[in-house]
Parts: structure tokens; C-alpha cells; sequence
């Protein structure tokens, strides 16, 4: 293999590309850079489909005094030319998202491993898909309807109403039977009862926070971080140093994530976070799912990012072997 990679970024990381170090992709492109690959950038909007094949416009990247850099000269390229692709744009998962996924339909996977596959991607919705785990989810429904979903929230008395395509909090809503708002959120939230949400039952150790548990491949990795509400709010929803806290993983939890894992593995979901509250799994993120690499190298006092790429190497090895594995395991 050549070792030529594609990051397709959101719109916003390629506006601050340079010393973004709370975003996980600055510190992979970095790190692979280190370690002579090519690294070409681009966003969803430059995926493009000519003469029945998967195509993009990319700008090549560089390392510069330890700092990551690209070069404003864009390219035209085959997607196939490049041997890996890293597909993370953020939601929300609208309608452009879904045809930037498409582009991937006519790429080869033969030629060039996708992580995560784009397919899968748009197959599996990180809110609505925790019920493929039912034994480790929160009670839960998925419904547009006003009546449901107050009957729900009434029968639970407290509850989360989750949009189904946004990210980062966006959009979620702590929902108490005895708001005298509460049909006013649930029908705003659902367009008037057109638009599905989910709403799960409310787990009282959200106050603490959750913990975000990583998995590369089959791998759910040791290291993990919590993240707590902000300030005057019910959820996690700034990045910021006071809002992160060493923890660790249960055993349950580990049971739990390896399980999970194994299926995502499968599907060609291969950098994934779980966020984890009370060992009840609230979502699974795949989209764009953030290693807080900086968080974990403060609180653990390690080099996070060489732990990530020890396994993603092997990944990309082991993809390029003549056996052909996939998935593979610590």
C-alpha cells in the first residue's frame, strides 16, 4: 500500500484546521503525518459522483513545527486512489449528509477501507439503533406521536427527548410530567406530530454525568472520560477543561462495550464512543465520535495518541493483508 489517506472533516474543523487540538481528527491527521502517510482533506460537500465512480476534491496536508497545515491548491481525485478514508463529517444527518454517503456507493471497498463505512452509516442512526442492545438501553420509544410520548413521560415522570439526526446536545430536552410546557416541547419538537424523537426514561445518575467509552475495531479501549453538565444545565454541552473527570470502566461496562463492539465491527463501524450512564448505554456515536484525546492525555497523564494508532495501523494493515480480516482484536 501506498499510505495515502482522506479525511472528509465538517465545513467548521476545515475553517479552524490549524491547532485544533480538542478535535480528534487534528491529532489523527497529525500523528499519521508523523509517520510519513499522505494526508489529503476534504468536507462532504466535495464528494461527487463522475462517470459511475466515487470522486472528490482534496487538499493535501503537512506538517510544519509540529502543527498540521494544507495547502489551498485543491485536487481532483478518484476515491479509490487512496487507501484508507476517514469519514467524519458532523450532524446533523440531513439530507446532504445522506447524499454525501451515497457518493460512497460507487467506491470500491476492495481498494480502499472506509472508516467508518458510509453505508453503515447511513443505516444506523446513533440515537434510534441503541435498540439493537436492548438489554443494555434505557427504556425508551421512537415516535412522533404527542399522545405516546406524553403518556410516556407521564408514566415515568421524568424523561430525555432526543432529536434523532443532531449532535452535541443539540436539541435535548429534560422533560418533567408536571411541566406545565411539556406538550408544548413534545409538539414542537415533533413538527407537530411529523417528526419522530426519541424520548428515553430519564436515569438519575445523569446529574454526575456520563462516561464516554471508546472502541477501535473489536477493542474497547481502558482509557475513559466523563463528562459533565454544564453549568446550569441538566446535560454535557461545553468543551471545556472543568467539565471532564478521570473515571474508569466497570466490568459490566467493559462486557457491555465488547459486546457492542463485536457488532459494529461487523457492520464496518470501526471508531466508535459509547456514552454510558448508570452501565445503560444513552447513545452510540458513530458519525464523528470524539476520543478527547487531549482530556484523556491531561487526566491520564499519557500520550493518548499513540495508543489510538498503534490500533489503527494494525487495522490498516491487517486490511491490506492477504487474508483480508476486517475486524480484529486486542
Amino acid at each position: 500500500m501506498s499510505k495515502n489517506i482522506l479525511f472528509i472533516i465538517d465545513e467548521l474543523e476545515l475553517k479552524y484546521f490549524e491547532f485544533n487540538d480538542l478535535v480528534t481528527n487534528f491529532w489523527l491527521i497529525k500523528e499519521f503525518l508523523k509517520r510519513d502517510y499522505k494526508v489529503n482533506i476534504s468536507i462532504k460537500g466535495d464528494l461527487f459522483i463522475e462517470n459511475a465512480k466515487g470522486c472528490v476534491f482534496s487538499r493535501e496536508t503537512y506538517l510544519k513545527n509540529e502543527n498540521i497545515f494544507y495547502n489551498k491548491q485543491i485536487n481532483k481525485n478518484l476515491i479509490n486512489n487512496f487507501d484508507v478514508v476517514f469519514f467524519r463529517p458532523d450532524p446533523p444527518v440531513n439530507i446532504d449528509y445522506i447524499s454525501a454517503c451515497y457518493v460512497f456507493d460507487y467506491v470500491d471497498r476492495n481498494k480502499t477501507l472506509l472508516i467508518n463505512d458510509p453505508r453503515e452509516i447511513k443505516n444506523f442512526n446513533e440515537k434510534l439503533h441503541v435498540n439493537c442492545f436492548p438489554e443494555f438501553a434505557p427504556k425508551n420509544i421512537v415516535s412522533s406521536s404527542n399522545d405516546l410520548i406524553l403518556n410516556f413521560v407521564e408514566e415515568n415522570k421524568e424523561a430525555i427527548l432526543k432529536p434523532l439526526n443532531r449532535c452535541f446536545g443539540s436539541g435535548v430536552y429534560y422533560l418533567n410530567y408536571q411541566d406545565k410546557n411539556l406538550l408544548t416541547i413534545i409538539n414542537s419538537m415533533t413538527q407537530d406530530g411529523k417528526t419522530p424523537v426519541m424520548v428515553q426514561k430519564y436515569l438519575s445518575e445523569a446529574q454526575y454525568g456520563d462516561k464516554r467509552v471508546l472502541i477501535i475495531g473489536e477493542t474497547v479501549l481502558d482509557e475513559c472520560i466523563q463528562k459533565l453538565p454544564g453549568d446550569n444545565n441538566f446535560k454535557f454541552s461545553i468543551h471545556q477543561d472543568k467539565f471532564f473527570r478521570k473515571t474508569h470502566l466497570s466490568e459490566n461496562e467493559k462486557n457491555m462495550a465488547q459486546k457492542i463492539a463485536c457488532q459494529l465491527a461487523k457492520r464496518g463501524l470501526y471508531l466508535t464512543g459509547l456514552d454510558v450512564i448508570n452501565e445503560k448505554v444513552i447513545e452510540i456515536n458513530i458519525t464523528s465520535p470524539c476520543y478527547f484525546i487531549r482530556e484523556i492525555n491531561q487526566n491520564y497523564n499519557i500520550h493518548f495518541e499513540d495508543k489510538i494508532m498503534m490500533y489503527l495501523e494494525e487495522m490498516i494493515q491487517k486490511h491490506f493483508s492477504k487474508d483480508r480480516i476486517y475486524a480484529f482484536n486486542k
